[in-house]
């Protein structure tokens, strides 16, 4: 009998609008600046309640912010969500379509610019097995920057004394290498208010920032920035090194700094802002940020999953 009643209350509740909407899940989005100009971006659409679609944005910086309320009618969506980071006082509009179980659309910034996007399912990337590990590799090899390539900008890292140095702010720096699933160890040091990061396959930021004595947060030291905290924080001193040890497999990372374990597999809902792209199902490479502030790195040790 008991079962019967549940039956028909969740019956009564899919006729007054709980059932899911087909544009409910996470998108890989691809933003158009212009030809040539691909800019990665992510959105993800929850059910809340009977009928409101709410979610998560994440442009082509900051983190991922909440959208309080996702309009879905007649395979139209749209939401506004107001600026991060930019200088501007409108919102930032998403308008798009719904159709072959892909979106399409339009984005205005804040500054009033117009792009046009288009998103499709990200994947799940889960692994039906274990990694089997290969052997370690010397990704820096403490010279020069050999294997390793600058992104868009001006070359203003350099090579001293076996440490790879970042004396001020400027281009992000990549491996010419792609990789799927893998555990990276990476040493770093940073003066006091600096912040850098490690993107992981170039789309997931593990946060580096001056964090000693704050509180943890989704954009301090040792997080996935914007969507995982750290169990503690254990940033050092600034001047002094720290280290990470990080695994990642398909979307679930666990996180050991300076010696703690601070992130036990948890999965990444999707990409960060400043990623390279936003194509998660493929390999990618590891990408060092430069561009927010003084940063030295040392004994980068990348182990692939065979």
């Amino acid at each position: 009998m008991k079962k019967h009643i549940l039956f028909l209350f969740f019956m009564t509740l899919s006729f007054m609008g709980f059932a899911k909407e087909p544009i409910e899940g996470r998108w890989d989005i691809t933003i158009t600046k212009a030809p040539g100009q691909l800019i990665p971006s992510w959105l993800e659409i929850n059910h809340s309640g009977l009928r409101t679609l709410t979610g998560h944005f994440v442009g082509d910086g900051g983190s991922a912010r909440p959208v309080s309320k996702i309009n879905f009618k007649d395979n139209k969506i749209s939401f506004q969500i107001p600026p991060q980071w930019e200088d501007a006082e409108q919102d930032l509009t998403v308008e798009g379509t719904y159709a072959n179980d892909q979106l399409s659309g339009t984005l205005t910034t804040p500054k009033g610019e117009k792009y046009s996007w288009v998103g499709v399912r990200a994947p799940a990337l889960w692994r039906e097995k274990a990694p089997v590990w290969g052997q370690p590799i010397q990704i820096f090899n403490g010279k020069d920057l050999t294997g390793w390539e600058v992104v868009r900008k001006k070359n203003q890292w350099i090579v001293e004394d076996g440490v790879l140095k970042s004396p001020k702010s400027g281009a992000n720096l990549r491996t010419k290498d792609t990789y799927n699933d893998f555990k990276l160890h990476i040493e770093f040091r940073y003066p006091k208010e600096s912040n850098s990061g490690i993107y992981l396959r170039g789309r997931y930021e593990v946060q580096v920032s001056d964090s000693q004595g704050m509180e943890v947060a989704k954009d301090q030291l040792g997080a996935v920035y914007g969507f995982i905290l750290p169990l503690e924080n254990i940033a050092k001193a600034a001047g002094e090194w720290q280290s990470f040890d990080i695994t990642l497999v398909g979307r679930l990372v666990t996180v050991i700094g300076n010696g703690k374990q601070i992130i036990y597999t948890q999965s990444i809902p999707g990409i960060t802002g400043g990623a390279l792209d936003s194509h998660e199902g493929e390999p990618g490479p590891i990408m060092i940020q430069g561009d927010h502030g003084p940063v030295e790195y040392r004994n980068i040790i990348l182990t692939p999953a065979l």
